[in-house]
């Protein structure tokens, strides 16, 4: 029995492996694209998500089925229940390139605008993180993990920036609005890609480290604000 459920255990994070692996190539060839102006790269972004899409499905069904056959606990009960947690956020991954490929089509011809726009260093630190969320899974590394969840404040800042660059840009020449617009979304697709490279990190680090973090700045500021109002009332 236990034999049966470590193979079962292996050929989970294999499938979650291989599907990490057709995203990382999504990602990789739109974020390309966006950098080069080569927009032929896009072909076949969309097509591969169906096998995204697939994988999503068979890990599903693998961790339900992990579960109600040998009803694991502690550490191998954490294990799949960072799988489902990791399958979603990877399989989001998926779509977040796809929705990327289709904005870096329409602006393929303002390499001027998306360079001064700096929203190419935005793209490869998502696509960084992103990498490292998924090596930190199959090393069990907490200390990469860290590293990801810290840089998702990076990537703010940049959103951030870009974002009132481009505001900018439509306000001095509007000529420039649709191509602005359309880096607009952009920016909040790679921005929500860092979000969910985090949320692969942190569950990382649950399954490791039985620790909870997800959320954990933000529980920290209604924490401190909750205070400061007790000192006031």
């Amino acid at each position: 029995m236990k034999e049966h459920f470590q193979g079962e255990i292996e050929e989970l994070k294999s499938n979650l492996i291989r599907m990490a692996s057709v995203v990382d190539d999504q990602v990789d060839k739109v974020i390309t694209a966006l950098e080069t102006g080569n927009i032929d790269l896009c072909k076949g972004v969309k097509s591969r998500d169906m096998e995204v899409d697939a994988y999503d499905n068979l890990i599903q069904t693998q961790c339900e089925n992990i579960i109600a056959l040998f009803q694991p606990v502690a550490t191998d009960l954490r294990l799949v229940m960072s799988a489902i947690m990791i399958n979603n956020n990877i399989e989001r991954c998926g779509d977040i390139a796809v929705n990327i490929s289709q904005r870096v089509k329409k602006t393929g011809n303002e390499r001027a605008l998306i360079v001064e726009s700096q929203i190419i260093d935005m793209a490869r630190t998502s696509q960084t993180m992103l990498k490292n969320a998924i090596d930190s899974f199959i090393r069990n590394d907490t200390e990469l993990a860290s590293q990801v969840i810290a840089n998702d404040e990076t990537v703010d800042k940049m959103n951030k920036q870009i974002f009132s660059f481009l505001v900018a840009k439509m306000q001095s020449n509007p000529e420039l609005i649709e191509a602005c617009t359309h880096l607009v979304v952009m920016t909040r697709h790679l921005e929500r890609m860092a979000d969910h490279a985090t949320n692969i990190a942190e569950n990382l680090v649950f399954y490791v480290e039985a620790k909870i973090i997800a959320h954990r700045k933000k529980t920290e500021r209604y924490v401190d604000s909750q205070e400061e109002k007790d000192k006031i009332d």
